[in-house]
Order: structure tokens, then sequence, then C-alpha cells
């Protein structure tokens, strides 16, 4: 009868482990890995053999029915947490428990059995686009209020983006759209992407989280009257795809012509050298979409 209720309890909490998520730290690259192996608690020794064991415990936890995150681990986020919690970071609870904070609020992608060479390419462009997200809404915030009228910049600023983002997406058309935003900033250049479809005359479907990502960076360009670029690539069924652009020229979001799309595209941004036209694309002008009203 004992052996019975142990063997339940035992089922029982196999079923609730697959209803508890997980989260895995990954070091993403040697760098990172080797400021880890200052610790004497951390084992691992080779980035290659770790990551091999990382994939292995995915594999185990997602053979379990375990949801899982990855989330990036940075080793100097790690030892400014130790710091502001009072923990010491050469133990695995300390690991752990900023793990969890990661799971909260750090970037991470969903594991749903991708090999480790593409999950980690994955974590590393998520790392990326959440810190030009941050940084483009701290150069936003840190605008102020404007001094003739007391508007908050950055907020009309963001405004105005996301009216200009849905204006675009709107004139494209059917499709499915992918928009790309560039803009030159003084520690890196800030760059986002928006997808979106629509069919016939159906609203546009443009993803929650990257279009505000992709409005914020618009806005910062916007607000600071950055030089930088918006281009538009449209696919539809039996159809070529076509290419549009518009460059940024004084906080005004300008279109381009078809000469200039095409120069844009087929000449090399490092050499200025020609590039040959890519084949089944039609290079089209871009359309007007900017307020008719002033604007800060």
């Amino acid at each position: 009868m004992a052996h019975i209720k142990h063997t339940t309890n035992k089922s029982m909490r196999r079923v609730l482990r697959r209803e508890v998520p997980s989260t895995v730290g990954l070091l993403a690259d040697e760098q990172d890995f080797a400021a880890m192996t200052g610790y004497r608690s951390f084992v691992f020794d080779d980035h290659a053999a770790y990551l091999l064991q990382v994939e292995d415990l995915l594999r185990s936890l997602a053979a379990q029915g375990v949801h899982t995150t990855v989330a990036l681990f940075d080793p100097e986020e790690f030892l400014e947490f130790c710091e502001s919690t009072g923990l010491d970071p050469d133990t695995p609870v300390s690991r752990t428990r900023f793990i969890a904070e990661l799971a909260i609020c750090g970037a991470s992608v969903p594991y749903s059995g991708q090999p480790i060479d593409r999950l980690v390419p994955l974590l590393i462009n998520e790392a990326v686009r959440q810190a030009t997200w941050e940084y483009a809404t701290l150069l936003l915030a840190d605008l102020g209020n404007c001094a003739e009228c007391g508007m908050d910049i950055g907020r009309e600023s963001f405004d105005r983006a996301s009216r200009l983002v849905l204006r675009l997406l709107e004139a494209a058309g059917s499709g499915t759209h992918h928009l790309v935003c560039s803009i030159p900033a003084e520690e890196a250049r800030l760059l986002a992407v928006l997808h979106a479809e629509r069919a016939g005359e159906q609203p546009v479907r443009p993803t929650e989280s990257e279009s505000a990502e992709f409005v914020t960076v618009l806005a910062a360009g916007l607000a600071m009257e950055r030089p930088g670029g918006v281009v538009l690539r449209t696919t539809g069924p039996g159809e070529p795809d076509r290419l549009r652009g518009w460059r940024l020229n004084r906080g005004s979001l300008v279109a381009l012509s078809a000469g200039e799309v095409f120069s844009a595209y087929c000449t090399d941004a490092d050499t200025g050298d020609p590039v040959s036209p890519e084949p089944g694309v039609e290079y089209c002008p871009g359309f007007d979409v900017e307020d008719p009203e002033p604007h800060h």
C-alpha cells in the first residue's frame, strides 16, 4: 500500500513539474564564458562543451513537457546584481537568483527544439533588439518639453511616428510588408524591423512588440532630426517584390524616387561600387505620408 502511495505521489510530482516553467541562462559567446570561469563554483572550462551540455539540458526539459525559456546571461550584469543584493557571486544559488530575474526582464527566447547553433544567434539578436529599444526610449525621454508650447517632445514624436508607420502600411496595400528603419546615433546605429500582413482591404496587422520598437526608433530619428532612412519591401503571391524608400531630412520623412531607390539598393554602401539589381524585384517610388500640419 505504501509503495502504491509513493508511486502515485511521484507521478503527481511529475505532472506538476510539466506545469512549472523553466528558465535556462546561456553564456552565448566565449568572452562572457571566459569571464565566468574565474569563479570556482563554475565547473565548465570549454565553451563548445558547455553549449552541448546546455543543448542536452534543453532537450531533456522539452522531453518532460516543460516549457523552457532561454535567457542571455551577462557576467557584468550578474556581478552588478550580486553587489546590489549582497549575494556572493561565486555560488550556484546566486546564479539561479540572477537567472530568475532574467526571466522577468532580460533578453530571452522560448525553446522549441532549435539546435544550439540556431538558438545562440536568435538570443543575441533579441538582446540587440531589446537594447536598441531601451536606448531609443531613453533618447526620447531626455528630450524634455518644447520651449515654445510646452509639449513633451518625445511623446509628440512617438505619436507622430505611429501615424507615419500606419500610413506607410496602409498605403502599401495588400501583401506581406517588411519595414526597416535605420538611424545613426552617437553610440551605435539604431536599427528596427517591422513585419505586417494585409489581406485585401482588411486592416493591417503588425506585430505589437515589433511595432512599438519600430515606432520608438523612428520617433528618435524624427525628434533629433538625424539623417537616416526607412525601406519597405512588399511581397505578394504571383507578383514581383516591390521596394520603396524614404529618407529622414530635418525631422521629416521624405519619399525617394524610383531612381533613388534603385541607386540605394544597387550601390555597395562601403565601396560605392554598383551592385547588380535583385531579380524579381520592382523598384518603386515612395509615397507622401507626412502630416500636413507643422511639427516639432
